[in-house]
């Protein structure tokens, strides 16, 4: 029998908050964290805007002569697996049964340009020592492992923009066949450089409406150009729901199912339809033994395809489709973070029976036609919430969060 997983301690931070709560409201209130780019001179680039974190102190979680060792997207995984664990309020626990399962789409992207630039500017005998255990993916676990003494599975996923809910469903597996007891989920990303924007830019994939930022990410809108490039994090502590139960813990959900797929079809295009999305989805319902939730938080990136062919994948999905909204509008697309922070938005929003909205969904397109919550939150007696994340390469992921009876 498969051990029952709850989530028990959330953090995120992102371009609208540094912690959950003023994330969560300023997502709600449908605040927009999207702004000119401060982290260089986007001076000449077709793009000049993203979603970036302001305020952000790394000395909060590294120390002084630590923070250069560690690239800017484990920094924010750092930070928001700090306010997970205070949030689980952990006071002991064994930490051979305690693992941790990291994500990232791209990891350390600036450090990688800065490397290569002293490299090809100074010589390669100033490249830095920490330069490759900065930029590697999976360093985020290590560094968060060694952080909190966590001596279980040391997970990590690398799959594009689906990678931090396919580290859920990681960490959830494990926990159910008995690998550990309590699992640490972290997804971050921090890819607002000169290449990462440039790269993005040259697939023609990012909205071009430098001169209203604000109105740039239109999630389902006719008038959606492409995506705007987000940063932040998002972590979760995992356990066996009897364990929670016993310590007294705050159970904010019950993870009821997780659905993953492949497309087989485009390096970077949906499969038509979105018949792969559809099939995560449906593998999340079954795995759940549900046919239908209250709310699903959509991977909605604002790009033509992805927002027309979800659409599709939900229509044939649910007789009745549930309310929609992507909240990508507000932070912009946190790329390999968006599953973990887009969960955390969904299970915040089942605790706080809130709807939150799709901004700037202003023109109606006629093939996106189901209700999506749009511009303005709204209240609903939720039972169940849906998170999807899709990636280039045709990576496909849906998990569904229950309240707990």
């Amino acid at each position: 029998m498969f051990k029952r997983v709850v989530v028990t301690g959330i953090g995120m931070i992102n371009s609208v908050g540094l912690n959950k709560d003023s994330a969560f409201k300023a997502i709600v209130d449908g605040k927009c964290g999207i702004k000119r780019i401060t982290a260089f001179d986007p001076t000449g680039h077709s793009v000049t805007f993203a979603g970036e974190i302001e305020g952000f102190d790394p000395e909060v979680v590294l120390d002084g002569k630590e923070v250069k060792k560690a690239d800017r997207f484990i920094q924010l995984g750092l930070k928001a697996a700090q306010d997970a664990m205070r949030d689980a309020n952990l006071s002991e626990f064994d930490n051979e049964r305690f693992g941790i399962s990291s994500a990232s789409g791209i990891g350390g992207l600036p450090s990688i340009e800065k490397s290569a630039i002293i490299s090809r500017t100074k010589g390669t005998r100033r490249i830095s020592p920490f330069f490759i255990p900065s930029s590697l993916i999976n360093m985020l676990g290590g560094f968060t492992s060694i952080q909190y003494g966590l001596k279980g599975p040391n997970l990590s996923s690398v799959t594009a923009c689906a990678a931090s809910v396919h580290a859920i469903d990681e960490a959830v597996k494990t926990i159910m066949i008995g690998g550990a007891d309590k699992m640490l989920v972290v997804g971050a990303e921090a890819s607002i450089c000169d290449i990462g924007i440039a790269g993005f830019a040259s697939m023609r994939a990012l909205s071009t409406r430098n001169d209203d930022p604000q109105k740039a990410s239109r999630p389902f809108d006719n008038e959606r150009d492409g995506f705007v490039m987000g940063e932040g994090a998002g972590a979760l502590v995992l356990e066996i729901y009897e364990d929670a139960v016993k310590r007294g813990a705050k159970i904010y959900a019950e993870v009821a199912g997780f659905g993953e797929s492949g497309d087989a079809n485009h390096i970077t295009t949906p499969s038509p339809g979105g018949e792969g999305a559809r099939r995560a989805m449906a593998a999340a319902l079954r795995m759940a033994n549900l046919t239908r939730v209250d709310y699903i938080n959509a991977h909605g990136t604002s790009t033509k395809y992805n927002d027309l062919y979800e659409t599709m994948a939900i229509k044939s999905l649910f007789r009745d489709p549930p309310p929609v909204s992507s909240t990508k509008g507000q932070i912009g697309h946190c790329l390999g973070a968006a599953g973990a922070i887009e969960a955390i938005i969904s299970i915040m929003a089942l605790n706080e029976g809130i709807l939150p909205p799709t901004i700037n969904q202003e023109v109606k397109d006629p093939e996106c036609d189901l209700d999506y919550v749009p511009n303005t939150a709204r209240r609903a007696d939720i039972q169940s919430v849906m998170s999807n994340s899709f990636g280039f390469g045709g990576t496909n992921g849906a998990i569904i969060f229950k309240k707990v009876k």
